[in-house]
């Protein structure tokens, strides 16, 4: 049975590779960018199995319209894809306050939007899955991306909370965590604070860490195929990472904090006042 997705930033990157995979085999897709003419492509080569939206996912009444629009053209939503989002540079000091806001607002709260639109069809159906583009940065944190990290941790948790809350209504809740992938999230859609040069030499180590590591990018055209996998599972994950990096970059980052806790337990324990 074919299935309905609904796909926020549809227009590049993660969005259009997932959009391209489902309609490739028979499934429909409510696509959404800012500008819709970067949806003309899709429409283009798949028709009517294609419904082009226009949306800025931080306009709560434009995404309950757009869901809207969706359930009435396709009559049901099994796939919510919340991707739309940005990366965000500086290191916390050079961070703006309405940087930070502006990113939260694009990252978490049109996730939220979204997610808040879609549950109440979903619960009807008494099915359906969401799918929030997280990170590893959402389990980690590197310097220079303090406000993207604040947004995507956020989004972390608000996600697995929302996982248990509607595991009983037949809703799946799944966070994909890319490493770094060949999509644009560096390039033109990223947002840069003012560098202040105190932060310059931190700035090139990561650099030069980056270079030396001879970690490559991933494709966005094979994460297109590994959603399918992801959305088939009849017992998908809560979690999954997109990309090599990740898987070994987080058993390092959690044995860290393992050796942490456990090194200051007898104070953890002292804490209690028993």
């Amino acid at each position: 049975m074919s299935k309905v997705w609904f796909i926020t930033g549809a227009g590049r990157g993660f969005g259009k590779e997932f959009a391209k995979n489902a309609l490739g085999r028979g499934d429909k897709v409510a696509a959404t960018a800012r500008d819709t003419a970067a949806l003309t492509e899709l429409a283009e080569q798949f028709g009517d199995d294609v419904l082009p939206l226009k949306l800025d996912v931080t306009d709560r009444d434009g995404v309950f319209a757009a869901v809207a629009a969706a359930e009435e053209r396709f009559g049901r939503l099994d796939v919510v894809v919340n991707n739309a989002g940005y990366g965000l540079f500086g290191a916390v000091e050079e961070l703006t306050v309405q940087q930070l806001r502006d990113q939260i607002e694009v990252n978490l709260f049109g996730v939220l939007h979204v997610t808040q639109a879609v549950l109440p069809i979903l619960r009807a159906q008494s099915s359906g899955h969401i799918i929030q583009i997280s990170t590893i940065g959402g389990i980690t944190a590197f310097p220079n991306l303090g406000g993207y990290h604040a947004s995507k941790w956020a989004l972390e948790g608000l996600s697995d909370a929302l996982a248990q809350e509607v595991a009983g209504f037949g809703i799946k809740v799944t966070l994909v965590e890319p490493g770094g992938f060949s999509t644009d999230w560096g390039g033109s859609s990223a947002v840069h604070a003012t560098p202040q040069p105190q932060y310059d030499p931190l700035r090139e180590q990561m650099s030069a860490m980056i270079a030396d590591s001879g970690t490559s990018m991933g494709d966005p055209v094979a994460a297109g195929a590994a959603i399918l996998k992801v959305v088939d599972a009849e017992q998908p994950p809560l979690r999954v990472f997109f990309g090599t990096a990740p898987t070994q970059i987080a058993p390092h980052v959690y044995q860290q904090r393992l050796d942490e806790w456990k090194q200051w337990e007898p104070l953890s324990i002292e804490a209690d006042g028993h």
